[in-house]
């Protein structure tokens, strides 16, 4: 079984806490906070691509 080293909750409003992970091989994972066994996972890159286009604004219309 693959060993996640997760960070520490990232929370919002609402306390909606998210953890992000990562393992030993390149992967990372998103969980909600408690329910770290349900996880999305994906290459450490798609993770930066995600994050850098939260930060430029492209999932506003999300809110």
């Amino acid at each position: 079984m693959t060993q996640i080293t997760w960070e520490d909750a990232f929370c919002g409003e609402g306390a909606n806490c998210f953890r992000i992970g990562t393992d030993s091989v390149g992967n990372a994972y998103i969980a909600v906070a408690g329910a770290e066994d349900r996880y999305l996972t994906d290459s450490r890159d798609a993770l930066r691509a995600l994050i850098r286009d939260i930060k430029a604004g492209k999932a506003d219309h999300l809110l």
